[in-house]
């Protein structure tokens, strides 16, 4: 009695192509990689998405006194930090292109977080170079200017300190390039520019 095989036999050996085997990319990390590279920066939009909702609830939440104020600042600050440096990253940024085509893209109605995004990341980036030591006149006094521009944007309202953004800017202004902010002066500037920024933030409410 013949033993019954398990399988059926292949009618032809394979024999390898070996032309086209030349033809084939091994390297399957470059694809992989590409749509990697496709996927975080999706992932990225998305965040942005989100940041940009998350600041629009949080401004209307704190205007009708569902949050603390402590909370609110936390959360609003910290999502800005996170808005910048995502952007900080050319491929995302090339992207993103700018926040009204960002909104118009996905239709987004976001109009505090819209002002919110203009003016307070120009604050955030103005105070953050300040402590970082960079003090001299080249480099504040462009980061300066674009704080008071965009708050003209936002508002012409007076408010608390507003005046002293004028005041330091021409302080900055009667400096040499290379001059720079005496550590007595930096502290005053920062706390005049939180107090600014404090001032600023009231007049959206």
């Amino acid at each position: 009695m013949n033993t019954r095989q398990s399988y059926a036999p292949t009618p032809h050996s394979y024999v390898p192509n070996t032309s086209l085997s030349a033809t084939i990319n091994l390297d399957e990390e470059v694809t992989l990689t590409s749509t990697r590279a496709e996927r975080d920066l999706q992932d990225s939009l998305g965040e942005l998405f989100s940041i940009i909702v998350t600041l629009d609830e949080l401004e209307k939440a704190f205007l009708k006194d569902a949050i603390p104020e402590a909370e609110y600042t936390d959360i609003c600050e910290r999502s800005l930090r996170q808005y910048k440096a995502l952007l900080a990253d050319e491929t995302i940024a090339a992207e993103f292109r700018d926040l009204e085509d960002f909104k118009a893209k996905w239709e987004l109605d976001v109009p505090r977080a819209t002002e919110r995004l203009r003016a307070t990341q120009e604050f955030i980036t103005f105070l953050d170079a300040v402590k970082l030591g960079l003090l001299s006149k080249d480099q504040l006094h462009p980061l300066l200017s674009d704080v008071i521009q965009a708050v003209n944007r936002v508002t012409d309202k007076d408010f608390d300190s507003r005046g002293k953004i004028v005041q330091w800017l021409i302080t900055l202004n009667q400096m040499k390039a290379s001059d720079e902010l005496s550590e007595q002066q930096a502290r005053e500037l920062e706390l005049d520019i939180q107090q600014a920024y404090q001032g600023f933030r009231r007049t959206l409410t």
